[in-house]
């Protein structure tokens, strides 16, 4: 709880080209791609990069190999996306992403290379091809994003906000003209901007365990929705299969799909392998498939493990050090025994709508990365298809956005500081409330009753959310809190009405009640604020003065 504070904390104004907001691999690419622009990037992390990007153990799928083709990619893509993946974005992603990655890697991007030279290449899960590069081993996202950053910090356009938590956009003449954020040290500070970029990635954190960082509570959803764009295939949540088993909350450590690429085994409790029975690529099967076949063993009371033994003889400890820390972290051995693995929320398919460009359906606001909804990933992604897809439309999203002349941020008259809920610990708790209403009722696998139950259990806790003492502060860690706070109900409340409305299981999504894929659902579909005001009836601030 805060103490008592009378100061009434005032709102400065900046201005900026472009505001791209979010730290991982689109973020960064998108402001260096949007030089001469003057571009702000926002992060609310305390240094860059940030997000999902840097805990990427899985590589970038590209065609490189002479063997293989984009076409061959596109297909792979197409398939897994159970009927949603859009085949014309499909075909884009991989042949604009052979030409990108490249490029990049021609400009000295990291990748992992084999004796002569040649860039290494790795198989994954529903690839039909060995076309996964590397950087770093397991350690992929984090050797790219750190590489980028450090381009990043040296481009005299970009300028780096750390600690900076993006409150609301702001709309003037049916256009994006800005954000309201708050930054740690300095205060509520409104950034005029001509054109603003999401690229804020996923929202792990709404389940209780997630491969998602601390970050990951769907900020840039909430913000394009409260702004009034349309979102898109909400319900279709990716579950890693094999997130490390271990006790608690929070970020839980996944064991990278490259393991199974390599060999590696399920075993269920009585130590045989199950895959085999359960899809003709076992092991190699598409995530979802894979998720549930490990979930349905957890869920009656058994145990799934990774066998590594195999790897690790062969030297596998020095090909997968990521995975090798994990284990030795934990007080595991994967040379002397199988590692306990279950299913956690891993990637957020739907997004807000975009198009090739990254435009989404509110002038002036694009999104582009794990934000966005390009038609990519349909109802279930590829493997190692969203590095290259945060590549490529973060590309795009800049060339759009330099195509047209620089509009002139408008006048806009500073707004009053909002007021912020100021006891943290009744913040943290409706926090968890709502993590464990996701995880029990629209997880891995849903139903209809359980999803009703979540709508009326959400709206409870956004009421209670509503009445918790709030005033206008200008505290970094309040305001964060808070604002996740609204956010994680607002993009929990859309994506359960989506699940609940999606009366099919298709991909990621998997209803025991209706347990089979319907011709009639093989279709997108969009929600938007005023659509869950016309159903729920949300009340979207807090209280005000206590």
């Amino acid at each position: 709880m805060h103490g008592p504070d009378c100061r009434q904390p005032t709102v400065q104004l900046d201005t900026a080209d472009v505001v791209v907001v979010g730290s991982g691999i689109a973020g960064l690419v998108a402001a260096l791609k949007l030089a001469p622009r003057r571009v702000m990037l926002l992060t609310k992390t305390a240094d860059l990069p940030g997000g999902s990007s840097v805990w990427a153990q899985g590589g970038v799928a590209a065609a490189l190999d002479p063997a293989d083709s984009p076409e061959a990619h596109a297909a792979d893509t197409v398939a897994a996306g159970a009927g949603l993946t859009d085949p014309a974005m499909a075909d884009l992603l991989a042949r604009e992403g052979v030409v990108s990655l490249s490029r990049w890697l021609a400009d000295g991007l990291p990748a992992d290379r084999d004796a002569v030279g040649r860039v290494a290449l790795g198989r994954e899960a529903a690839h039909s091809a060995h076309r996964i590069v590397h950087a770093g081993g397991d350690a992929t996202g984090r050797t790219l994003v750190t590489h980028l950053a450090t381009l990043l910090r040296a481009a005299p356009h970009v300028e780096v906000r750390t600690n900076t938590f993006a409150w609301e956009l702001v709309v003037a003449r049916g256009r994006v003209a800005g954000v309201l954020t708050h930054r740690a040290g300095r205060g509520w500070v409104l950034v005029r901007a001509g054109a603003v970029v999401l690229a804020t990635g996923g929202i792990g954190q709404l389940w209780r365990h997630t491969t998602n960082p601390a970050e990951s509570t769907g900020d840039g959803l909430a913000l394009a929705a409260l702004a009034g764009a349309r979102l898109r295939d909400l319900e279709f949540v990716q579950f890693h299969p094999t997130a490390l088993a271990v006790q608690g909350q929070g970020r839980t450590p996944l064991l990278t799909e490259a393991l199974r690429g390599a060999g590696a085994h399920l075993l269920d409790a009585d130590g045989r392998r199950f895959m085999v029975a359960e899809h003709p690529d076992a092991e190699l099967a598409p995530r979802d498939v894979v998720a549930r076949a490990i979930g349905r063993r957890i869920a009656g009371g058994g145990r799934v493990f990774l066998d590594l033994r195999a790897i690790w003889a062969a030297g596998g400890a020095a090909k997968f050090p990521t995975v090798a820390g994990i284990c030795r972290d934990a007080g595991l051995d994967p040379a002397a025994e199988p590692i306990p693995v279950a299913p956690a929320a891993h990637y957020h398919m739907g997004g807000v709508e975009t198009d090739a460009d990254g435009r989404t359906t509110l002038p002036g606001l694009h999104a582009v990365g794990e934000v966005a909804s390009t038609g990519v990933h349909g109802a279930n992604r590829l493997a190692s298809n969203s590095l290259l897809e945060a590549l490529v439309f973060a590309e795009r999203a800049a060339a759009a956005i330099l195509a047209e002349p620089a509009p002139r941020p408008q006048p806009l008259p500073l707004p009053p500081a909002p007021a912020v809920p100021v006891d943290l610990e009744a913040v943290e708790t409706l926090s968890d409330r709502a993590r464990g209403v996701l995880s029990a009722r629209a997880g891995l696998v849903r139903d209809g009753a359980g999803l009703s139950a979540a709508v009326e259990d959400l709206a409870a806790l956004d009421r209670d959310a509503r009445r918790l003492p709030a005033r206008p502060l200008d505290d970094a860690e309040a305001v964060r809190a808070g604002g996740e706070l609204r956010n994680r109900l607002l993009v929990s409340r859309l994506l359960v009405q989506a699940a609940l409305t999606r009366t099919e299981s298709r991909g990621a999504h998997c209803r025991t009640d209706w347990p089979e894929a319907r011709a009639g659902w093989r279709c997108h579909q969009t929600i938007t604020l005023a659509d869950l005001i016309e159903t729920l009836q949300p009340e979207l601030s807090f209280a005000g003065a206590d």
